[in-house]
Formats: structure tokens, sequence, C-alpha cells
């Protein structure tokens, strides 16, 4: 090997080795917490199995090829200047990789079905709802059932199924809590519908998974997996202690900046039906037309419920 080409090797392994120190010592991904995870996870390992079968031999060939063949005295590889066509050559190079791509096409596309994010998870627990709004730039998680609200912190039981709503005052996001399943875009003018599951207690890492401006970074929240009975309690102290969210308080939260953790024992009526029509002009035709003809009559949680399992196919 010439000295430039070992240099240059050495080089590329040590900015290989800088690079993945950065990388964090916890797969979230690899890590699944809920039954939605798992599967996606079952997912990524056989497409990446898949996908090795053509990659690895390729690969190797490629190394062995320009080793065998190099440019060397005395050479003892073969050399033939008029071979043009193998048949056999050509139904290896490309039947492997159509028969590949079309197991993956099945795979992928009965995975998808199964995990479409609005379709409800099976349990034997009645199902919490949490609308989840993105603002610039912080969450706002709201509880219809249980009238109470959190910036940058969401709390659920372990074994139940979380209903999450999502919207967006401004800028489209993507909400994401890896340990439980993949990400799902938040948007303005539309209520998107993400059922989640965790099977196991703990405090797991959130985050917008859409760039969104200078503050994205620090758009991050704790998803605290807890008993029933704790998180019964935890409710009742935050109805009973906590002071409640104003319109005031509202439209300081949507002003740009970040967000402390915060708890409020109400919020106002309609707040996440309000924000999600927000854009909608009376007598505008088109999507947003809808929301304004289908729900004007009922403004409320029940209304949104109703609708969302439509918009999340748009």
């Amino acid at each position: 090997m010439r000295p430039v080409f070992r240099k240059l090797s050495v080089l590329l392994i040590v900015a290989m080795i800088l690079v993945l120190s950065g990388c964090s010592d916890q797969y979230l991904v690899l890590d699944p917490k809920g039954p939605i995870a798992s599967a996606q996870k079952d997912l990524i390992l056989i497409s990446s199995l898949i996908c090795l079968i053509i990659a690895v031999p390729v690969i190797a060939m490629t190394a062995v090829i320009v080793w065998r063949y190099r440019e060397r005295p005395n050479s003892k590889a073969k050399y033939k200047p008029y071979w043009e066509h193998s048949t056999k050559l050509e139904a290896i190079w490309w039947g492997i990789p159509i028969v590949a791509i079309a197991i993956l096409a099945v795979i992928t596309v009965d995975y998808t079905h199964k995990l479409e994010p609005s379709v409800a998870i099976e349990s034997e627990q009645k199902p919490i709802e949490i609308q989840v709004t993105s603002l610039d730039w912080k969450w706002l998680f709201t509880y219809p059932d249980e009238e109470i609200a959190t910036i940058n912190y969401v709390k659920f039981p372990v074994d139940t199924p979380v209903v999450f709503k999502l919207t967006s005052d401004m800028a489209m996001n993507s909400f994401w809590i890896p340990s439980l399943g993949g990400q799902l875009y938040a948007m303005s003018g539309m209520a998107m519908t993400l059922n989640l599951l965790a099977d196991e207690e703990g405090v797991y890492y959130g985050s917008g998974a859409n760039f969104t401006g200078k503050d994205f970074a620090q758009m991050t929240f704790n998803a605290d997996v807890t008993t029933k009975e704790e998180y019964d309690r935890w409710v009742q102290e935050v109805k009973t202690t906590e002071v409640a969210l104003t319109d005031a308080g509202v439209d300081e939260l949507k002003e740009p900046g970040t967000a402390e953790v915060a708890q409020f024992s109400s919020f106002p009526e309609n707040l996440f039906y309000n924000i999600m029509t927000q854009y909608v002009e009376e007598g505008e035709t088109g999507a947003h037309a809808h929301h304004m003809t289908s729900e004007a009559s009922k403004p409320d949680d029940q209304a949104v419920d109703e609708d969302s399992s439509e918009h999340h196919n748009h």
C-alpha cells in the first residue's frame, strides 16, 4: 500500500472513532418499553438483516477484487479481454436484490398496516386521552378527562393505552417518545392521533423530531410512567395545589421562547379545539373549511375526538 493511502486510512479510522464517540450509550429505539416500539424494533432488525444479505457479499467481493486485480508485477490473476457476458452472473446480481426487495416490501406493508398510529391498542384498561399542542418552543399537554394541564412533562399509568391527540399552534413539529414508538407529525389546523402503551414503569425521553427554529433543541420533555394509583394521586395533587392556566397564560405560552416544567389545575374550555381551528376563516373553502362546517356547532373536546379519526389520514 502506498504511503499516502496508508496515512489516509489511519486518518479515516481516527475520524470514525471521534464521530462515534459523540453517540449516546442509550439506544432508545432498540430498547423498547411498549408493544408498538417492540414491533418497530422487530421491523428494523428484519429489514437490516435482509439488507445485509446483499451488502455483506458485495463489500467482501469488492475488497477481494480490488486486492486480487491490483496492479503488480507478475500478477497471476486471469485476464479475459474479450469476455462480455455471463447469464449466471447476471441472474445472481439482479435476482438476489429483486427477491430481497420483494420480501422487504411484503414485510413493510404488513407492519405498516399493523402499526397504523390511529388504530386503538387492545387492552382491558380504559384508554387515557392526552391532547398535545406544539408551541414555540415548548410542549403543552392537556388532559380533557382530568381537566389538568402540564408543560414539558407528561404522566400516565403503565399498561394503559394512551390516545395522544396532536396539533400545533404554529410550525409543524413531530412528537416522539422513542422508547414507546415512532414519531408522528403535529400540524396546525389538524388533529392527528397516536396510540401508545408503556408496559414498564420509568421516565422516558421525549422530544420534537422536526426542526422548528433556534430553540428546537430545548423542546424536550419527560414521559413519566407510573402505577395507576400513583397517577390518580398525582392528578388530585395537581388539581388541589397548582394554579389554573388562564387565557392570558395561554397567550404567554404562545410567545416564542422556552419554558420550564409546569403543572396547572385547570385550563380554558375547548383550548385544544380553539388552537386547532384558529387559522380557519369564516367562509373559507377547502380542508380548513371542513372544521368550520362540521365542528362549529359542537366546539368541545368530544368534537375533536370524533373528528380526529378522519384527520389522521390527511
